[in-house]
């Protein structure tokens, strides 16, 4: 019989993890399924609420606590203790499931082929208004996901899955102890100032790379609900500064011409980016933030770049 667990990883979000277990047990499967949630050394009382959700009926949790902090060990702890099931899905501790979330990763796991599988993140602002200038185009940035109606393959990065909904054939980690999110991505705490890891984008081109069958299912659906500190234009602002710096630090090419350790096209992109933003901002017209954001992204490939430069 296939095996399969349902995982998700928290830092000091106690009051939200009894609506969350509860739902993930009110989810139907073809298979019996089990929970694991990952405490990330949570300071409130995470272990204590868990403690006592292992004792209501339902689904078995399991509860396991990575000390070192960050999205990055947690993530890696749950794949490292779900190596013996055959499927791990992920969900994250803000969100809740729709009914059939779980049955639609099985089914495109099993009954599909597929070797990763995401789905589509709905995002809740019943608790928080979304703000007036918080435009479509921004979603993405807070976790977002929807691809259309339809099912389909992933073939490139254009059409992302975040690990905020995302499940794995548990063998393609087993086959290659190696494949793991990246460190490098770490992000750490639950403010603006440690947002802009990354490192799911990392996997999922990782995974790509290797010719995994990746698949999109729009049934397999969570509901996203998003913190007030992320409601803000200055965290847009910061996940893109800080994006900007790991590629720099991270993937950028060495270049050969270069001042300070960065190339000077880059010194003329920022300049570019927030001469923009700055007409836009001057003329109150659509678009001014996330042209805002341009200007921050590269600002950190700069910062990234000197940084590696002078390591």
């Amino acid at each position: 019989m296939t095996t399969l667990t349902v995982a998700f990883c928290t830092f000091k979000r106690a009051d939200r993890l009894d609506k969350l277990v509860t739902a993930l047990r009110a989810q139907s499967c073809p298979v019996p399924f089990d929970i694991l949630a990952v405490n990330n050394n949570s300071p409130d009382d995470t272990l204590a609420v868990l403690d006592a959700l292992q004792k209501q009926p339902g689904a078995a949790l399991r509860v396991v606590t990575e000390t070192a902090p960050g999205i990055v060990p947690a993530r890696n702890r749950a794949l490292d203790e779900s190596l013996d099931r055959d499927i791990l899905v992920f969900i994250d501790d803000d969100e809740l499931p729709h009914p059939g979330f779980i049955a639609a990763a099985y089914d495109a796991i099993v009954n599909e082929g597929a070797q990763c599988v995401g789905g589509s993140v709905e995002m809740d602002f019943v608790t928080h208004v979304r703000p007036s200038w918080l435009e479509d185009d921004l979603l993405g940035f807070l976790a977002a996901v929807d691809h259309g109606p339809q099912r389909f393959w992933i073939k490139d990065s254009s059409t992302p899955i975040w690990t905020a909904n995302v499940a794995y054939d548990m063998q393609l980690f087993r086959d290659d102890p190696a494949l793991r999110f990246d460190p490098r991505y770490n992000r750490q705490g639950a403010s603006a100032s440690d947002s802009g890891g990354g490192e799911d984008v990392v996997m999922l081109r990782r995974l790509l790379s290797l010719d995994t069958k990746v698949r999109y299912r729009p049934d397999m659906a969570v509901v996203h609900s998003v913190d007030a500190w992320r409601l803000k234009p200055g965290y847009f602002l910061r996940l893109h500064y800080l994006a900007g710096m790991r590629k720099g630090l991270h993937e950028l090419p060495d270049y050969p011409r270069k001042l300070f350790g960065v190339p000077p096209f880059l010194f003329g992109q920022f300049a570019r980016h927030l001469y923009r933003a700055a007409m836009l901002y001057a003329f109150n017209k659509p678009g001014k933030l996330r042209q805002m954001m341009n200007a921050s992204h590269a600002l950190g490939l700069i910062h990234g770049l000197y940084k590696r430069g002078h390591e």
